[in-house]
């Protein structure tokens, strides 16, 4: 089978490898929606690649169709569409039982796909654990949909979830590419009255507003934090959600949280450190705290990811603005994603 991997840093090309077999409990999956991610992009064009085979199968964000199943799976079969998160982890470790399902048998190892094992770039891939991974893809749900709940909007709402959005409260939300216009998304859900979008891309900007934001704060129009503050008379905000910029931005956000409310980061950080700013966190005693993780995975999540979609409370769909048919397209579609165009939102391969 055909699929596309990291052959050095900075050098994603095509390889041939043999079609995976799928153990007693797991699927192998014919990919019908492909999403190429900014992690592939830290991992193909970043160090942290460096770990990993030259000719790993990189990809995370797939829908597809059941092509095999091993003998102990019980709920699906070949034939079967389905949604398959970004987070596979193995449900059976003490992790997992203890709520730690995105690292499961160390750090990041929820991820198998990028970090363990091929992933979805590529015509077949093995998903480990199939029931209690695979989702059924409801009627009604569109693959551009769908392949935005994988990742996307599961990762974006954790940022909500875990900055502890509550009813009438008011969230800053820094970065918003996709993952930050899925946290405005379920920050919104979550009852937040006000919902301060940190970016300036024009169509970004409209999609924002569009999936619940009241204020967008531009940075190309002075300091953030001041604007932040200015907008909040002087009080800050409830909660924060860091989904783009770069370490500092964590700085950023502090000083405009309140004392003893959460800030939750979702970006891959690259830098050797974090700093953190003395002052807004009380000199370390201001009851400020910071969260990151990888956003949650497994079938019980994609359900209810998916059951939002169905039942029209948010379209991830919305994100894909470009969008591929061909399976030779997984590499423009990668690069647009390395490039970053003006526009670019999200870019994905449909395939049906």
């Amino acid at each position: 089978m055909k699929g596309l991997a990291r052959t050095g840093r900075g050098a994603p090309g095509w390889v041939e490898k043999v079609k995976p077999v799928a153990g007693p409990r797991d699927a192998i999956i014919r990919a019908i929606a492909i999403a190429p991610c900014n992690s592939d992009v830290h991992l193909i064009w970043g160090e942290m690649g460096d770990f990993l085979p030259s000719d790993r199968i990189f990809g995370h964000e797939a829908v597809g169709v059941v092509d095999s199943v091993g003998n102990d799976v019980k709920d699906f079969k070949v034939g079967d569409r389905v949604v398959v998160p970004a987070i596979t982890p193995d449900w059976g470790t003490v992790a997992s039982q203890q709520g730690n399902h995105q690292h499961c048998s160390g750090p990041l190892t929820g991820m198998p796909f990028d970090m363990l094992k091929d992933g979805t770039f590529a015509e077949y891939f093995h998903v480990n654990d199939a029931d209690a991974n695979l989702t059924l893809l409801p009627d009604g749900v569109t693959l551009e949909q769908a392949v935005m709940v994988v990742d996307m909007m599961t990762t974006g709402f954790y940022g909500a979830e875990m900055a502890d959005v509550k009813l009438g409260s008011t969230v800053a939300v820094f970065g918003i590419g996709p993952v930050g216009l899925m946290a405005v998304a379920g920050a919104h859900l979550m009852g937040a009255a006000r919902i301060l979008a940190v970016g300036s891309r024009s169509n970004c900007v409209d999609l924002a507003k569009e999936y619940g934001a009241t204020d967008i704060v531009d940075y190309h129009k002075g300091d953030t934090v001041k604007q932040i503050m200015d907008l909040t008379d002087g009080k800050g905000v409830d909660a924060v959600v860091v989904a783009g910029g770069n370490a500092s931005t964590i700085g950023e956000g502090l000083e405009v949280l309140k004392f003893g409310h959460t800030l939750a980061n979702l970006n891959v950080m690259e830098e050797a450190m974090l700093p953190i700013p003395l002052a807004p966190m009380a000199f370390g005693l201001g009851g400020k705290t910071i969260k990151g993780n990888l956003c949650p995975g497994g079938r019980a999540r994609m359900e209810q990811m998916l059951a939002l979609v169905k039942a029209g409370r948010v379209d991830p769909g919305k994100l894909i603005n470009y969008r591929y048919t061909k399976f030779e397209d997984l590499l423009p579609a990668l690069m647009v994603m390395h490039d970053k165009p003006k526009d670019l939102i999200k870019s994905a391969v449909i395939l049906e």
